[in-house]
């Protein structure tokens, strides 16, 4: 392997570890479910690259696209979700996703903020520039001051991820609703404001970021 082919494999890696880490499955309180796309050629039944340890530690052959990894990633959970629905209504079910998932990115927010210089507005929007942002969603900042943070987002890999397996309402209740207790988490002063979302249909998802001195 040539030092290109390692560097590409090593950034491909800490970006798919990214999204285990920052993007817990939102829901009922299990960590992440890694179920194999049911349509999809069966990996396992190839070789895989072995790594001389455990063989549940060797590495899947082959490369996902992130597409693939977030339809492996929510797959199941979103199947799991509308078994629910059927035992406990759709309402109930709503209800008790939009609370968990409020909790849930509150508390990421809080864990965010303990981990950083300061909770200022700044530090809080400079994630959405990141290069795990660039590859997950299309968008474009449309706003930024100290006091205000505003965000456009046209394409968005949760939205498609969601409404592939017709669960729009299931994806807003499970990742979108806690775009607004995150940055209440990260700091009490910090704001946001939105009235469209991908996921619900609309164009974009128009996030607004206040501070409130």
């Amino acid at each position: 392997m040539s030092e290109n082919d390692l560097t590409k494999k090593m950034q491909r890696r800490k970006f798919l570890g990214g999204l285990i880490a920052s993007c817990a499955l939102p829901c009922l309180g299990m960590k992440a479910l890694y179920a194999m796309k049911e349509d999809s050629i069966s990996i396992l039944d190839q070789e895989p690259q072995t790594t001389g340890k455990h063989k549940f530690e060797n590495t899947f052959p082959g490369e996902f696209s992130y597409l693939d990894f977030f339809n492996i990633r929510y797959g199941e959970f979103i199947r799991l979700a509308k078994d629910l629905e059927k035992e406990m209504g759709k309402e109930n079910l709503i209800k008790f996703l939009k609370k968990r998932t409020e909790e849930r990115m509150f508390e990421h927010g809080q864990n965010q903020a303990k981990n950083t210089k300061d909770n200022s507005l700044k530090t809080y929007t400079a994630q959405f520039k990141s290069e795990y942002y660039d590859k997950t969603l299309t968008k474009e900042v449309v706003q930024e001051s100290d006091h205000v943070f505003e965000l456009k987002v046209t394409e968005c890999i949760w939205a498609k991820t969601f409404q592939k397996h017709n669960a729009n309402e299931i994806g807003f209740a499970a990742v979108c609703y806690g775009d607004y207790s995150w940055p209440k988490g990260f700091n009490p002063k910090i704001r946001m404001e939105r009235d469209k979302t991908l996921m619900q249909g609309y164009d974009c998802c128009n996030h607004k970021y206040i501070f409130e001195a």
